[in-house]
């Protein structure tokens, strides 16, 4: 932790004064540059009988131009952010639980809800103390601290975006799949918008599968997905100080790197690769960790077919991962422009 805190105090020092939290896109990203309507303005396809054109058309010219420089200015400063976010992961090894911060935030998502912000899902709200308390957040008041710096820096950034961001960012930088992400997410404006305790999935339930279908059908994702998802705990360790699970130290944690402590699910566990499906199959190593709905993976028969797969087969289990980890950061998002945009464009 101090190594983290020691980094993120590096960024802190070139970060200009924080700004308050909006719910909005800060600075020139207002929403009132993004109407929701991307047809064009009937003004453009009216002109003056001497052929120059209306001044309705002159301002609906201007807002276009306007709505190009705001999401092109977004995409700088967000890839100006990437750049440290991966100056950053060299600096703490916190691949993980930046993974978890985008996942914690996007997975509280209820499609069976229709309104904005009240469905949950990827919109900043896990900045707020209310949030972070929730059990399941364990910790991830340290992960917010680590990205805080960043934000105070590149204050157009929300954290809906800042938190996907770090996360796709980790998962890359740790050998994964390129994500095919996309960005422009809006926050949500204070605590009171924030989802109800419950909605994340436990690590112990009495029917694993059918605990982890409920919380992900009710988030819209299927089998494939679930299983897939579940591959990103090759990165990682849980503490059982956080969670309840879990040894204090393993010989694959007691020396960090980062914080030493905590079991890992893989000998390699900043690594991203397929390792977490065989290391789940085979149960051979006492000092890696197993959760009821890890092994529920080769337990379910559906479940067991994808996990099978991608215990031989690597490179399915990235393409299949990418398209999952994309979709889970977009749940719930309101976006401005309503389409997104991708920083690889």
């Amino acid at each position: 932790m101090a190594e983290r805190l020691a980094a993120a105090a590096t960024l802190r020092a070139a970060a200009p004064a924080r700004p308050s939290p909006s719910g909005h896109r800060a600075g020139p990203s207002n929403s009132a540059f993004f109407p929701s309507s991307s047809s064009p303005s009937p003004a453009l396809r009216h002109v003056s009988l001497r052929g120059a054109p209306s001044q309705k058309a002159k301002a609906a010219g201007r807002g276009r131009s306007v709505r190009c420089m705001a999401a092109a200015a977004d995409a700088a400063q967000l890839k100006a952010a990437r750049e440290d976010i991966k100056e950053l992961l060299k600096a703490t090894h916190c691949h993980p639980i930046l993974v978890r911060l985008g996942w914690h935030d996007s997975g509280t998502y209820d499609r069976n809800i229709k309104d904005w912000p009240e469905q949950g899902g990827a919109n900043g709200s896990l900045r707020f103390d209310v949030e972070l308390k929730h059990g399941a957040n364990a910790g991830l008041v340290n992960a917010l601290k680590l990205v805080q710096p960043i934000k105070d820096k590149y204050p157009s950034i929300t954290f809906a975006d800042l938190f996907q961001l770090a996360s796709a960012t980790a998962i890359e930088e740790a050998g994964g799949p390129k994500l095919p992400m996309k960005y422009g997410r809006v926050d949500v404006t204070g605590p009171e918008q924030c989802p109800p305790e419950g909605k994340l999935p436990d690590a112990g339930p009495k029917a694993p599968a059918d605990h982890l279908r409920m919380v992900f059908y009710r988030m819209g994702l299927d089998d494939k997905e679930i299983v897939a998802l579940s591959g990103a705990h090759t990165l990682g360790r849980s503490r059982p100080e956080r969670s309840g699970w879990g040894k204090p130290e393993t010989k694959y944690t007691k020396n960090g790197p980062g914080a030493p402590g905590g079991q890992s699910w893989t000998a390699e566990w900043l690594k991203f690769d397929n390792s977490y499906f065989k290391e789940i199959k085979e149960k051979r190593d006492q000092d890696l960790l197993v959760l009821p709905t890890d092994a529920a993976l080769f337990e379910d028969p559906t479940f067991k077919d994808y996990a099978e797969k991608y215990a031989a087969d690597q490179e399915a289990f990235f393409e299949d991962y990418a398209e999952a980890h994309a979709k889970l950061s977009s749940l719930g998002a309101k976006f401005d422009p309503a389409e997104g945009f991708s920083l690889d464009d």
